[in-house]
């Protein structure tokens, strides 16, 4: 499970992500109808940055290699304003 923890200065929370989201969300942004509708959402703006095309076949060992590193540190910030978020497998 990817846990986010979000520290502010007089709240702290924790946001817990279960793998299966993990997967949904990776099918989701993978299919095609999705790349195309951001695609097209960036060329609305204006902006000259393309979306390229992300394979679910090369999404499936990534999330099969964060299963196998449980307890890992991914990110860990602070703010001077004293914002600490922490992202741990």
């Amino acid at each position: 499970m990817l846990k986010v923890h979000v520290k502010l200065k007089d709240k702290k929370f924790t946001v817990p992500i279960p793998y299966p989201v993990l997967n949904v969300f990776g099918s989701v942004i993978s299919s095609k109808r999705i790349i195309k509708f951001i695609n097209t959402a960036i060329e609305k703006k204006g902006k000259k940055f393309v979306l390229p095309r992300i394979d679910i076949k090369d999404l499936k060992p990534l999330l099969r290699a964060l299963l196998e590193n449980k307890g890992l540190l991914l990110v860990e910030t602070k703010l001077k304003d004293g914002t600490e978020v922490t992202v741990k497998l």
